[in-house]
């Protein structure tokens, strides 16, 4: 029987919605083995992030090679990656392990406002990891964080941004709209380099939402792991997130997470 592999590498959400543990979670549902490699520990809960404490440059490469050196992944996914030297390290490993189907999401801003990509590692991140990207999953405020704008709020200035991100060099970009103000869906957009295609959901009222971005980026690596084409990988993983997001779970004081299980409880 054929084994689906897939790393993620990014950082541990002690309070288990985003993170680590959403990715390896959300690994395990859909059939895929998750392995990681955790660039930094956060104390967090529903309430916000309290605190980071990155990883070392050496303790990065040592998990990746450790990984890649035996048990070669199908599909990469990235999170949380902090720091600049640290995007630079994992933007060495890929090259040097010639790892593929890289998922890179640009974790920024925690929902509760915490920073975890200090200022400086963005001209990391556009020039090292981007050009490396299968895809890349910003949601808005990170689109417009990328393109420095000042906010993008129409699916027009999606389209701007989604192009002006894909000439960093990235093969696909995928802008999630989830920030957008509309009633009736959810919709995304994903470009190519030459045609836009929405992907759209309908749009749950519920304020927890916490790990969405992880967890939708987790759900497009493993179906990427599988085999699946991009464009069939970010619909299954669209349904995916959806039911997630639909039977998600007010636990704690703040913003729940989203329940890994929800497509298991669709009829």
């Amino acid at each position: 029987m054929k084994v689906f592999k897939a790393l993620t590498i990014a950082g541990s959400d002690s309070g288990g919605g985003a993170g680590i543990q959403a990715d390896l979670k959300t690994f395990q549902e859909l059939d895929v083995f998750g392995m990681s490699a955790i660039v930094a520990l956060t104390s967090q809960n529903t309430l916000g992030v309290h605190d980071v404490f990155p990883q070392s440059v050496e303790a990065v490469v040592s998990q990746i090679e450790a990984v890649a050196t035996d048990l070669k992944p199908e599909a990469v996914k990235t999170g949380m990656l902090f720091s600049s030297d640290i995007i630079e390290v994992v933007a060495e490993q890929i090259k040097n392990h010639e790892l593929d189907n890289l998922v890179v999401d640009p974790v920024m801003i925690a929902k509760g406002g915490g920073q975890l990509l200090q200022d400086d590692a963005i001209d990391s991140l556009v020039k090292s990891l981007i050009p490396k990207a299968t895809v890349i999953t910003p949601n808005l405020p990170e689109a417009a964080r990328l393109t420095e704008v000042e906010s993008i709020e129409t699916i027009s200035e999606m389209k701007k941004a989604a192009k002006r991100i894909h000439e960093f060099g990235a093969k696909h970009v995928l802008i999630k709209g989830g920030h957008l103000s509309s009633d009736q869906k959810a919709i995304d957009l994903l470009y190519d380099g030459f045609t836009y295609y929405s992907v759209s959901a309908e749009r749950i009222d519920t304020k927890h939402t916490h790990g969405t971005g992880c967890t939708y980026s987790a759900a497009i690596a493993a179906e990427l792991a599988k085999g699946h084409g991009l464009h069939k990988a970010v619909n299954k993983a669209k349904h995916y997130i959806t039911c997630a997001i639909k039977h998600s779970l007010p636990i704690g004081s703040g913003i729940g997470p989203t329940s890994h299980r929800g497509h298991r409880l669709e009829v």
